[in-house]
């Protein structure tokens, strides 16, 4: 086949190389110059990615960036103009970021933009398929009159329309595609059936023997529960660390370790309970909530789970100014961790921005520390970069990068309070230094925590 996949990202650019590394002729198209050109050099954009480089390397063809250019050289090559590679193609897949405001409000401008490019070149026979995350109902009331509009044809004989969310998280891509079922939802069967004959040609799957339906291509029935299934997985997680949080704050005021009640819970099949934590971050858990209360406004549990999370770092920071006696006013307090989570240089909706607005509304001094930032970059988000080994009276560890896990109280000269938001250091390490961890309690059950469970359940026994 020849394949065009529109939006050369983190999961755009694995998938176009994917999908050339399964045998076939695949244009990436993307906006921008400066990413078309180092695709075809055989250079990965973006650091990180597991295997991207050597993979790229492997298929990367030698274009200039131009619609003439693409396709020459070697198996994958990249242009600026997505028309000329759609009018090429058999098959189109969209990974276009829609882009979404502080309340995760959605902004179609750059998807809207790029599937009108994608009606330009479209032609009959073509499959398109959409892979970026959406509000239900987005592939049938949005793109498919905008494609029908911008091309003239009629979905669904000329052309086929397909949704089929991307399942991966950065950094593990290619493993994430063999490892989990692709999800497809047509608008029609003729076009659901073309959309499982594609993704069978272009992916392979590990066995899972926990799956009745088998690992593999899934046929949703609709697009819509396409839609709806990406959404409500990474809802759920958003809703399970949610509830987590709020047990894991209970616990802490009552001297309980929530981490055995959480193991001990989990030690049978039906319970699933995630970790408590500092934040929620990424591109996905903090977001798709947020759009599937876009089609549901009602969803009270999504909304009260989401804004639990959001709420986080603000008790994060509580836990520091107790821990430091009420006031950190002029103390050196260093956050842990500029990126979302361990590992992937990225910040997205991360916990370090509410938690350091949230410790310079107390009153600290802060400083960010990131391993896999520059002190320049940070400066770039307008913090005060923080170098091992430079005084600080408090820590706060924001993100469980594993470089973190060895630090100790001699790495922090003069600090006096840590708090843990991923239950990463060690306790040990820090002696002497008043040492907390978001969801657990610094101390066992005391009398005060029993006799405050005493007043709450009398409370709530004469509320009834």
């Amino acid at each position: 086949m020849k394949i065009t996949v529109v939006g050369l990202g983190k999961i755009g650019l694995p998938l176009a190389v994917q999908f050339a590394r399964s045998g076939h002729e695949v244009f990436g198209a993307d906006v921008n110059a400066s990413v078309v050109e180092q695709v075809n050099a055989g250079v990965e954009p973006f650091p990180g990615e597991a295997h991207l480089g050597e993979y790229l390397k492997e298929v990367a063809g030698a274009g200039d960036g131009s619609a003439e250019g693409a396709g020459e050289g070697g198996r994958l090559s990249a242009t600026t103009d997505t028309a000329a590679a759609v009018a090429d193609s058999d098959a189109v897949v969209v990974v276009v970021p829609l882009f979404v405001d502080d309340q995760a409000r959605p902004d179609f401008g750059w998807m809207d933009s790029a599937t009108q490019d994608i009606a330009r070149g479209l032609k009959p026979g073509t499959l398109v398929v959409y892979e970026t995350t959406l509000p239900v109902g987005t592939t049938r009331t949005r793109w498919k009159p905008m494609l029908e509009a911008g091309s003239g044809l009629v979905e669904g004989s000329d052309f086929h329309l397909v949704f089929s969310p991307e399942r991966v998280l950065t950094g593990r891509v290619f493993e994430d595609l063999r490892k989990y079922p692709k999800l497809v939802g047509g608008l029609s069967e003729a076009g659901a059936a073309k959309a499982v004959e594609f993704y069978e040609a272009v992916l392979q799957f590990d066995e899972r023997l926990d799956l009745q339906r088998g690992n593999g291509v899934w046929d949703l029935g609709s697009a819509e529960a396409a839609e709806m299934a990406k959404l409500a997985e990474t809802t759920y997680r958003d809703v399970n660390i949610g509830l987590a949080n709020q047990f894991g704050a209970f616990a802490a005021r009552h001297g309980i370790d929530v981490y055995q009640v959480i193991e001990a819970s989990n030690s049978q099949p039906y319970s699933h309970i995630h970790r408590p934590g500092i934040a929620v971050g990424g591109h996905c858990i903090p977001v798709y909530p947020r759009l599937y209360l876009w089609n549901d406004p009602d969803a009270t549990v999504v909304r009260a789970a989401r804004e639990a999370n959001a709420a986080m770092p603000a008790y994060t920071v509580g836990l520091a100014v107790g821990a430091a006696g009420g006031d950190l006013s002029g103390k050196r307090v260093v956050v842990l961790g500029a990126s979302y989570r361990g590992g992937v240089k990225e910040t997205a909706f991360s916990g370090v921005f509410a938690t350091v607005q949230a410790l310079g509304e107390a009153g600290a001094v802060v400083l960010v520390h990131d391993p896999m930032y520059t002190a320049q970059e940070l400066k770039g988000f307008g913090w005060d970069a923080y170098e091992l080994g430079q005084p600080a009276d408090v820590v706060v560890v924001q993100a469980d990068h594993a470089e973190y896990a060895g630090l100790s109280k001699d790495d922090f000269p003069g600090v006096q309070v840590v708090v843990d938001g991923r239950r990463l250091l060690d306790k040990e390490k820090f002696g002497g230094v008043r040492f907390l961890v978001v969801g657990q309690a610094e101390h066992g059950i005391s009398e005060q925590g029993v006799a405050d469970l005493d007043v709450a359940g009398a409370a709530q026994g004469a509320g009834a």
